[in-house]
């Protein structure tokens, strides 16, 4: 590998880290939220009246639902295109690696979304209504007792949300978005080099082998911390207990 391929590949690997690394970060402070709200307020859920409303949470479960649907169906060619406007709007510009971090993280929040909420739909009611019954909050039931218990899968779906969200980023070079995608296309497309096609394949591969590799490692700690049932139910149970305010 010559010195010019080395350093343009070492670059277009910096701006794609930088685009998933942004993208991964709103994906999960957005995400996550939502799919708790999601999962919460179906029907018999923690969150199913809220403001003591239960036409409310209807509205607001169609809602949401409707949202990470329309967000998971629309192909993010279409979609990255279609949200040039608000890209601008938000980044100032539609090019480069910042504006490409707007549309990776649009298509990446309610994807992981889903994930967030399969993951919680997993976890046993058992232990929501033994929290419930030591007279744990809402807030309490989903910080002390269901994102513990559902972090292992959550890690796994974040996994495979950032393989995601790296495919994606390969498609931004597109439209001049930066990153290994436009080394990709500039010269392996444009001036049909394998050199540059197969540096870029074995980069992107190395990320993901890497990232996937952290993300099992770590369900496999968080899981053996918390195994479901028994001693779970019981650890959860004390850490609402103890989490609870005296009346």
């Amino acid at each position: 590998m010559n010195e010019q391929l080395l350093s343009l590949l070492l670059v277009a690997t910096g701006q794609t880290l930088y685009m998933v690394g942004v993208a991964l970060l709103a994906t999960i402070v957005i995400g996550l939220p939502l799919g708790v709200v999601l999962v919460g307020t179906e029907q018999g859920r923690f969150l199913s009246s809220p403001f003591g409303s239960r036409r409310a949470g209807i509205v607001v479960n169609r809602v949401l639902d409707f949202v990470v649907n329309l967000g998971r169906s629309v192909p993010f060619i279409i979609l990255m295109v279609a949200l040039i406007p608000f890209t601008r709007l938000i980044v100032g510009t539609f090019i480069g690696p910042t504006a490409a971090i707007v549309p990776l993280s649009v298509v990446a929040i309610p994807f992981f979304a889903r994930m967030v909420e399969i993951a919680i739909k997993e976890v046993d009611d058992g232990l929501l209504e033994v929290a419930a019954s030591l007279g744990a909050s809402r807030w309490q039931l989903v910080t002390k007792v269901l994102l513990p218990e559902a972090a292992p899968a959550m890690l796994l779906g974040l996994s495979t949300t950032v393989t995601s969200i790296i495919n994606f980023s390969a498609m931004v070079g597109t439209v001049a978005g930066g990153g290994l995608g436009d080394v990709a296309i500039r010269y392996g497309y444009q001036q049909y080099s394998w050199i540059h096609i197969i540096s870029v394949i074995v980069v992107i591969f190395a990320i993901v082998m890497v990232l996937q590799g952290l993300a099992s490692w770590g369900a496999r700690r968080l899981a053996r911390r918390s195994p479901r049932g028994g001693p779970a139910t019981r650890r959860a149970a004390r850490r609402a207990h103890a989490a609870t305010p005296a009346s």
